[in-house]
């Protein structure tokens, strides 16, 4: 029967051994001569519409590429990110609070009918707070922010998975400086459309 101590140095022993078995293998990779004479080629992108070295935009070998031949990709569909027109983005918080307040609920009514209507919408709801109080104390009280907009519009209808809700604390905010018309601004939840 091994005893604790005894077990723990064997255990020790056989990490250390591997340790060394790596740290000497690549010790050995690093005495490998480069072969300088091997061919290099560049790579790098032309600009369309550059002349290369072959003489002349669009020529045999010159890398241009001739722009009436470039199509443009669309990367999403058109009115996917976007918020709802003429609907506020912004929810505002008491101090040390993250309770919804009433006025706001026509907001967020709004924001659920939208994300309804099309279930691949997607929001981001960023929670912040004023500068008052320590870092995590913030991240704490932003996230608490985000996530109770996020049970708001989840009992109005929308798929969690719609949802993403992050706190960015203090460290964003929408107006700089030290006061109560400063603070309130800034003791918010910003819907932000993906």
């Amino acid at each position: 029967m091994k005893t604790p101590v005894r077990h723990f140095w064997q255990r020790h022993a056989v990490r250390a051994g591997a340790a060394l078995l790596a740290a000497s293998v690549l010790a050995g990779c690093s005495s490998v001569k480069l072969d300088e004479s091997a061919p290099v080629s560049d790579r790098s992108p032309t600009p369309v519409g550059a002349a290369g070295a072959g003489g002349g935009a669009g020529g045999a070998g010159s890398g241009a590429v001739d722009s009436r031949t470039v199509v443009p990709v669309q990367t999403q569909q058109p009115g996917v990110g976007q918020p709802p027109a003429n609907v506020a983005r912004i929810i505002y918080f008491d101090f040390d609070s993250y309770t919804v307040k009433p006025e706001f609920v026509a907001t967020l009514e709004a924001h659920a009918r939208f994300l309804n209507a099309d279930r691949q919408r997607r929001v981001v709801l960023e929670g912040h707070t004023d500068e008052r109080g320590g870092r995590e104390y913030n991240l704490a009280l932003g996230q608490k922010r985000a996530d109770a907009v996020r049970r708001a519009l989840a009992l109005m209808g929308v798929q969690e998975t719609q949802m993403e809700a992050v706190s960015f604390g203090k460290e964003k905010p929408a107006v700089q400086g030290s006061g109560e018309e400063a603070w309130s601004q800034n003791r918010r939840v910003e819907l932000a459309y993906r």
